[in-house]
């Protein structure tokens, strides 16, 4: 906290202290989740996050997990805290986008802490899990909708567990609703499971420092967050920012969705507005105001080095506006499976757009925007049994080329930070056979520094099954900087008995067994313009830039 009053009452080691023992709270969480689930989605893809929190709900650290997720979840927090008394033993569950949730796959727990003799909470605990399915309309409950309720289950904030014992009611309901319910129990227990180990090491941390060291320095890494977001916002050209980019559309018509952002910098603060995107639309893209906010989260988090706790004294010094009734901030009853996914991406990609305008040498091109969602759904019957299943996958992509540096091919990228489904545990888990998993050589955009490359992904569908595809940027591809060129958009092919034909990126298609769907995903915008060479004799032409080894 360079210049700054409280320094002198902060022991530097001490802070680097807590600021890790924090993360270690969170990470062990993590660890805890993903190694006691049941679904693939979470073993392997790891998409969850852990979080930890002060008395008032304030982020104290959050674990190397998804951006997307991790930047909404103090809405989740703030949610369950409005909405009841959380009492010793309770943990509270919600899901409801317009109730402190992201979008209905994504099922948060919040776990309060009491320390001895104390009334009020002292921390809590907080965790996020994407389920493969929630139930609603198509397996996976990610496929097209009109409203929410087409979506799945919504959950507003509801006491899973009253002081320390389980709600049976709660747990029966929510079962009863999905398509896998023991997979999802056993993902739900994982969650439990989380929660108490963050109760367990907090109550460690507490009774080895004692509860006035350990609030005191979670209150002095806020404002040392702060004090450095402040120190980076003045390190950036003073004045208003203006970029936008658009969604291919919403699934229902072909109109382009606009987001816009203009972002005033000065004196150490941020004002980001995102008036003048478009309404909010019919299909499932809209996002709600967590998804904007995290959004802006995770990109001014990547001006600072990694050494910067994340924490929620990152936002003070930024003010978000994302107006009501918006593709960034719908109301209620709109669908918004697709905004916590491909919204996000795209809010990051404009948001990045307008600050290339204030850093332009620390600014990387667009990468693919998009999670490429698939959901797969349907009864296997090959052993006898009849056993249904239900799948959900993010597929990576190529990222921006920086300058100096050529795009990752391959990667997940920004809101998301998942894993891939190995081969051999997708094979084994669903009646899928992996026909090809190749990175998509060429897809990246041409530039001094070249966009990364995508990935195809063909899958055999060994019984009939229902295909959700949500993704974007199969219009328009990722957008080079500095004169480089936009990444290869994507593509979607479903091939039946021979037969190709391509599907559009935000649909839902039912296909016979022996089918196969093909996934191309988008490369990542190039840097620069690309380096010319002359041929002797003949004009300058441009140079065909092959990738470095």
């Amino acid at each position: 906290m360079p210049g700054d009053k409280r320094a002198s009452r902060v022991d530097p080691t001490r802070l680097e202290i807590f600021k890790n023992v924090f993360h270690s709270v969170a990470e062990e969480m993590g660890a805890a989740l993903r190694r006691s689930a049941f679904s693939p989605n979470i073993k392997e893809r790891r998409d969850y996050s852990c979080a930890v929190y002060d008395r008032d709900g304030q982020v104290l650290a959050m674990g190397d997990h998804m951006p997307v997720h991790l930047g909404s979840m103090p809405a989740s927090v703030a949610a369950a805290r409005a909405a009841f008394e959380l009492e010793p033993g309770d943990i509270a569950l919600l899901n409801d986008p317009f109730a402190g949730g992201t979008h209905l796959p994504d099922l948060t727990m919040v776990m309060p802490i009491f320390l001895r003799g104390s009334r009020q909470p002292s921390f809590y605990v907080a965790n996020r899990a994407h389920h493969a399915d929630v139930g609603g309309a198509l397996a996976g409950s990610m496929g097209p909708a009109r409203e929410i309720f087409q979506e799945g289950l919504r959950i507003p904030p509801v006491k899973l567990f009253r002081r320390g014992a389980m709600d049976g009611d709660v747990r029966a309901l929510l079962l009863a609703n999905v398509r896998t319910p023991a997979e999802r129990d056993g993902d739900l227990a994982a969650q439990i499971a989380s929660c108490r180990t963050g109760e367990r090491r907090m109550a460690e941390i507490v009774a080895k420092y004692g509860e006035r060291e350990v609030r005191r320095y979670g209150r002095y890494l806020l404002e040392y967050s702060e004090s450095m977001m402040r120190a980076a916002l003045r390190e950036l050209r003073r004045g208003t920012y203006v970029a936008e980019d658009f969604m291919d559309d919403d699934g229902v018509t072909d109109e382009p969705l606009r987001v816009r952002v203009k972002i005033q910098m000065g004196d150490g603060r941020a004002r980001v507005d995102f008036t003048g995107s478009s309404p909010q639309c019919a299909g499932n893209v809209n996002a709600v105001e967590a998804i904007a906010v995290s959004a802006v989260y995770y990109v001014f988090r990547c001006l600072l080095s990694d050494e910067v706790p994340a924490t929620s004294g990152l936002l003070w010094p930024i003010t978000v506006i994302a107006p009501s009734g918006t593709v960034v901030n719908a109301r209620s009853p709109a669908a918004v499976a697709g905004g916590n996914v491909e919204m996000s991406q795209r809010m990051v990609d404009t948001l990045l757009r307008a600050l290339a305008k204030a850093a332009p040498r620390r600014i990387p091109a667009a990468s693919q925007g998009t999670m490429n969602n698939l959901t797969l759904g349907g009864v296997d019957r090959r052993r006898g049994a009849a056993v249904p299943f239900a799948y959900y996958e993010t597929i990576a992509g190529g990222m921006g080329a920086r300058p100096g540096l050529d795009g990752a091919s391959a990667i997940h990228t920004h809101m998301t930070n998942s894993w891939n489904t190995p081969v051999e545990v997708f094979e084994q888990s669903y009646p899928v056979r992996v026909r090809r998993y190749a990175v998509r050589q060429g897809s990246g955009g041409a530039g001094h520094n070249r966009g990364g490359d995508g990935i195809i992904r063909e899958i055999e569908l060994l019984v009939p099954t229902e295909v959700g595809f949500l993704g974007d940027r199969r219009k328009r591809g990722p957008y080079g900087l500095a004169g480089g060129a936009a990444g290869q958009t994507g593509a979607n092919t479903a091939v039946t008995r021979g037969k190709a034909r391509t599907v559009p990126g935000k649909c839902a298609i039912f296909v016979e067994a022996g089918s196969v769907v093909r996934i191309e995903t988008p490369g990542g915008g190039g840097w620069g313009a690309p380096p010319r060479r002359v041929l002797k004799g003949k004009r300058p032409v441009k140079s065909t830039q092959t990738r470095k080894p």
